[in-house]
């Protein structure tokens, strides 16, 4: 046992070191995941081939934050031809869904509907993502990329403190499905640290996957089957006819940095972008502490509420993304902003009552040898997602349908309130929050992204002004940590993040503050320029960031199941 625990610290030995050198790098949210898209490198795979094992992996060894019965984006630059690429692997809701499906008689939000069991999920799209990758953009047979994954899953991975924490946090919800307490509880409760979790049954699905079985009809009929039993709406129809969605991606400025991030039916490049172009006006690194915050805040506050009265999944509504990412559009909001007064957003709306936000995403960031890169969010939204698992499948289905408009004007488990364009419709896709991105400034490539609800977008627009700014990777991770996002009309904020003169400045200006306990996000960055690559992995998770040399693997990154299983 003690060899055993020795071998956990060296696996997780290196969370959050930032890094530099020549060659390629890696940033994911589990050291596991990590040393996995390294030796896909080693073998001769390229970024996406890589982002291939990262992802599937990270499903493996972060359970409560993404996997096969999840979904995600992934934006690809391809350095041969410059092409770049949105891969939308976004769930869909079920053909039988409809607009009031989590609304009772009365026409209120039923507590809990959206959120736990299977009627919560909808159709996964990471599976279609892995074989679109493989065969649109990467090198290596699906086999090879998929390797360590079900090498992980197979023989087990360690359990953390974190996982520890997001089972306790879920423990009802686990323990009321039969499955998915057999496989992520012992005895009903959080395994204990360095306890090797084994997922056969998550193996069995990624090696069919490997080889192309995973979608037999019979097997997908079996699945949809399960979940109607279990109270879901899926029908074998929904898994069969879901497909990827390439779209092109989103382009934006700020004082010569070029952004490029994701479109909807993700919000992150359209708030993002339109954020920026509101600070464009001020000279930020030139103001004070209480006058910047100030500022980032009002410009957070017009573009999310943008977002919901805009945004949605663009194959049901129509988005005015030129409008909304536009100088024009920027120059007209700009005007309502005062640098002494904050905007009460019941100036701007109905005010909506706080939710916390949570981070139960992942992000993983990837650049080879040859300058292609990747920047992916995947998420199952919720902790364990919905916490139910069809047996002998091994997949823990996700809850992204709280992630629609449940009801106009009702907050979703983040606190965001939504209006018809984000509604429920059969085969539509949520809106999500997630902001993989890249930004481009004097000769300097960044490649980010990370989880934390709808904190995200206020994440990545932090480490972009800091990046503007000239910093380095290890900064735009570490930094202190501020969000608004409309409603509710309150900064929240990492301790850390202000002081107690800042604070009292921020209020004199009419902000309502709310200290939060504990820090958030999870971000994973890299950065390239003239010397090469420098990554870095944020330290309030148990990431790895990683340059890749000539050598084979990461040196220190060891998975003691292994050991203990040969």
């Amino acid at each position: 046992m003690k060899a055993l625990r020795l071998l956990l610290v060296a696996v997780f030995a290196f969370a959050g070191e930032p890094s530099a050198a020549a060659g390629a790098a890696i940033a994911s949210a589990q050291p596991l995941a990590t040393a996995a898209g390294a030796e896909i490198l080693d073998r001769g795979g390229n970024a996406f081939d890589a982002a291939i094992a990262v992802a599937a992996t990270l499903g493996v060894v972060e359970p409560y934050n993404s996997g096969l019965g999840g979904g995600g984006f992934f934006l690809l630059h391809r350095v041969a031809d410059g092409h770049e690429t949105v891969i939308d692997a976004r769930e869909t809701a079920p053909a039988a869904a409809h607009r009031d499906m989590y609304l009772d008689a009365k026409g209120e939000v039923i507590a809990r509907a959206s959120l736990d069991g299977a009627l919560a999920a909808a159709i996964p799209g990471l599976p279609a993502a892995l074989v679109y990758l493989a065969s649109h953009y990467g090198r290596l047979p699906l086999r090879l990329s998929l390797a360590p994954a079900i090498r992980a899953a197979r023989h087990g991975f360690p359990v953390s403190p974190i996982y520890r924490e997001r089972a306790q946090g879920r423990l009802a919800a686990l323990r009321a499905d039969p499955a998915a307490a057999r496989t992520f509880l012992v005895d009903d409760e959080a395994p204990p640290l360095g306890h090797c979790l084994i997922q056969d049954d998550l193996a069995t699905a990624l090696a069919d996957l490997a080889v192309g079985t995973f979608f037999d009809e019979r097997r997908i009929t079996a699945w949809a089957q399960a979940v109607q039993a279990a109270g879901g709406i899926w029908q074998p129809r929904d898994l069969l006819t879901y497909r990827v969605i390439e779209r092109s991606p989103l382009y934006g400025g700020y004082h010569g940095m070029r952004v490029t991030s994701v479109p909807p039916p993700s919000s992150g490049g359209v708030v993002l972008i339109q954020a920026l172009n509101l600070l464009a006006a001020y000279d930020l690194d030139g103001l004070d502490v209480v006058t910047r915050a100030h500022l980032i805040v009002e410009a957070l506050r017009r573009a999310y509420r943008d977002r919901a009265i805009y945004l949605g999944d663009p194959g049901h509504v129509k988005v005015p993304m030129r409008k909304l990412t536009g100088a024009d559009h920027a120059r007209q909001q700009g005007r309502s902003i005062a640098i002494d007064r904050a905007t009460p957003s019941a100036e701007l709306g109905d005010t909506g009552p706080a939710t916390e936000a949570a981070g139960h995403t992942t992000h993983f960031s990837i650049v080879d040898a040859e300058g292609n890169r990747v920047a992916a969010t995947l998420s199952l939204n919720a902790p364990f997602g919905s916490a139910y698992m069809a047996s002998g499948t091994g997949i823990l289905l996700n809850n992204e349908m709280d992630d629609f408009s449940l009801k106009p004007g009702a907050p979703n488990l983040y606190g965001l309130v939504g209006a018809e364009a984000n509604a429920i419709a059969a085969g539509k896709r949520p809106l999500s929050s997630m902001t993989p991105a890249f930004l481009e400034m004097d000769g300097r490539v960044a490649v980010l992204g990370t989880p934390g609800g709808s904190r995200i977008i206020s994440m990545v627009l932090l480490a972009a002004l800091d990046f503007a700014a000239r910093r380095p990777p290890a900064s735009w991770v570490t930094l202190p940590r501020f969000h608004h996002q409309y409603l509710p009309d309150v900064i929240q904020f990492e301790p850390g993040a202000f002081t107690g003169h800042d604070q009292t400045g921020l209020r004199r200006l009419g902000h309502a503050l709310q200290p939060l306990a504990n820090d958030y996000g999870n971000m994973q960055a890299i950065q390239i320029d003239a010397r090469g690559p420098t990554a870095a992995a944020d330290p309030r998770g148990e990431g790895l960031a990683a340059v890749v040399g000539n050598d084979p693997g990461i040196p220190g990154v060891v998975n003691p199941c292994l050991a203990v299983a040969n």
